[in-house]
């Protein structure tokens, strides 16, 4: 369920579950996070925080990869079954394919230890903004049912149909391949993708939106590794073809 707050109503403070088996870092995390209007809940391993999960209803995850018992991985796949909520990544490794996974099983953001607690909260507060909007906040399009061949996205029902199946997608491929179906036809830059779906202010780099991209090809293309709908403008961004093959 989504939960649209205010960050100035201290009586619905947002609620960060901290997925850390690190002391050191829970305590920094606990007492920083406090200081920027957050409320904190933390789990010390991955069973724990799938036993907490649906009883604290968190407005945010914060999930450390390396975790006892069930991987940060697998907590986010299961979480992932039954919810949309931000969910950012944490790893002390920060490898190209630490993050692909960690994308590729549904989280929203990927952020390598050591951080800077500054940036984690600018990254927490982009991924929150973002989750309270409506599909038809993410793009001034409009609203309704949009659809490009047989691919159809209908924003108020999320719900997306491939060739005639009702295909689910995680939260940010949805907005992306509604904003990319919305603007069928235009190229559109990879700053411009970022901002749309993860905001002005992400302090990510674009390896988000590669994967993003990568996953939505698997899910409309005939043939992903040769995209016909979906296609790369060298130099500049991506573009949905109008008239899909």
């Amino acid at each position: 369920t989504k939960r649209t707050y205010s960050m100035n109503q201290p009586t619905e403070l947002p609620m960060v579950f901290v997925v850390e088996d690190e002391e050191s870092f829970i305590e920094a995390l606990d007492i920083g996070l406090k200081r920027e209007g957050f409320r904190v809940s933390v789990a010390k391993d991955g069973a724990e925080a799938l036993m907490m999960f649906d009883k604290i209803n968190p407005d945010i995850i914060l999930l450390d990869v390396m975790l006892p018992k069930v991987s940060g991985t697998d907590v986010c796949r299961e979480i992932r079954k039954k919810s949309q909520v931000p969910i950012i990544m944490v790893s002390a490794k920060g490898s190209e394919i630490d993050t692909v996974i960690g994308l590729e099983v549904g989280a929203d953001d990927y952020i390598v230890k050591p951080y800077r607690l500054r940036e984690l909260v600018a990254r927490i507060r982009a991924a929150l903004r973002r989750s309270s909007l409506t599909p038809a906040e993410i793009d001034e399009v409009g609203v309704g049912t949009v659809s490009i061949g047989d691919v159809a996205i209908d924003p108020e029902q999320h719900v997306v149909t491939v060739r005639g199946v009702v295909t689910k997608l995680p939260l940010k491929e949805f907005e992306l391949l509604y904003v990319l179906v919305a603007n069928a036809g235009r190229v559109l830059t990879r700053e411009t993708l970022i901002d749309r779906v993860w905001g002005t202010d992400y302090y990510g780099d674009t390896k988000t939106l590669d994967v993003h991209i990568k996953r939505l090809r698997s899910k409309i293309e005939s043939e992903p590794a040769n995209p016909t709908r979906l296609v790369t403008i060298r130099g500049l961004g991506y573009k949905y073809e109008k008239m899909s093959a």
